[in-house]
């Protein structure tokens, strides 16, 4: 068990701040430099650089950090075995898991109502941010499991395919581009085009495709670059651009009649969404139960 020494430094390192420290651990100032006292008198050395009235890790007290992130990924670990050691069924344990944007507001919330109802004793966060930010929050272990756009090329990451989805070009209603749906391919430099941040994995999807085409996303006119599935289809219904979005992501504005679908011959987008999770981590039985939910969810053959 990691020792409460250790969790005062944690929190410390964290927030780089012993007066916010006192604050989330509701003990005094005096006794959180109490602890790390003691822990750089254990390690016979120091642990923070005081600089005025604020502080860094040394070089020391990043090891030491490393180490308790991996320490208490273990503790959990260890709890959810033993807790789960009898009766599988009955699986306890908190659940980080981390999605791109589509996959979170379109995908995951039917799968997360029903795990959380079949596991009433799991608790689940779910991080949501772009592919690129899942990855990142995956290797430095703040989440359990992310769900991506595309394969993962991150040699300490394994990746294990989800989900197939199409990403389709629309426009409002309003637009002027509704007047001839069907665009010749060749014609696409020549229209206005709002596309998602860097970073994105349906960007990524979109840059592909047109590739195999011949056309590269500095030939586009691109108009606008926004952050986020929502921020994109919101400007698309106050613009007259047109966009690629998720059709699961514009399914109720293409029924409403608010968004029109566009058809752009010879080019079909589609996209592949990934289960990842560090190396190591593929038996640990919540990672398991939830991919295993997730497919029987939308009938993926196991």
């Amino acid at each position: 068990m990691i020792s409460f020494n250790h969790k005062v430094f944690f929190e410390v390192a964290q927030q780089l701040s012993f007066t916010k420290a006192s604050q989330t651990l509701f003990i005094s100032q005096p006794a959180i430099s109490k602890h790390i006292r003691l822990l750089e008198e254990a390690y016979k050395t120091s642990l923070f650089e005081r600089r005025g009235n604020s502080i860094t890790l040394t070089e020391q007290g990043s090891i030491l950090y490393e180490f308790l992130l991996r320490g208490q990924e273990l503790e959990r670990q260890l709890e959810l075995e033993l807790n789960t050691y009898r009766d599988p069924s009955q699986i306890k344990g908190d659940f980080k898991l981390g999605a791109s944007t589509t996959v979170a507001l379109y995908i995951m919330p039917p799968v997360l109502s029903g795990f959380r109802k079949k596991y009433p004793d799991v608790k689940i966060s779910l991080f949501n941010r772009n592919s690129e930010s899942v990855l990142t929050a995956l290797k430095d272990r703040e989440i359990d499991l992310g769900i991506v756009e595309g394969r993962s090329k991150i040699g300490q990451v394994k990746s294990e395919h989800f989900l197939t989805d199409e990403v389709v070009p629309v426009c409002a209603a309003r637009s002027g581009l509704t007047k001839n749906p069907r665009i010749d391919i060749k014609d696409l430099p020549t229209i206005q085009i709002a596309l998602r941040e860097r970073g994105s994995g349906t960007l990524a999807a979109i840059r592909h495709s047109l590739s195999g085409k011949g056309i590269k996303m500095t030939d586009l006119n691109i108009s606008m670059r926004l952050g986020g599935t929502e921020a994109l289809k919101n400007f698309l219904l106050a613009d007259d651009s047109l966009g690629f979005l998720p059709a699961r992501a514009v399914a109720k504005e293409l029924a409403s009649g608010e968004l029109v679908r566009l058809y752009i011959d010879d080019l079909t987008i589609t996209r592949q969404f990934y289960f990842v999770q560090r190396h190591g981590d593929e038996n640990r039985d919540l990672n398991a139960s939830f991919i295993k939910f997730s497919k029987n969810h939308y009938n993926i053959k196991l």
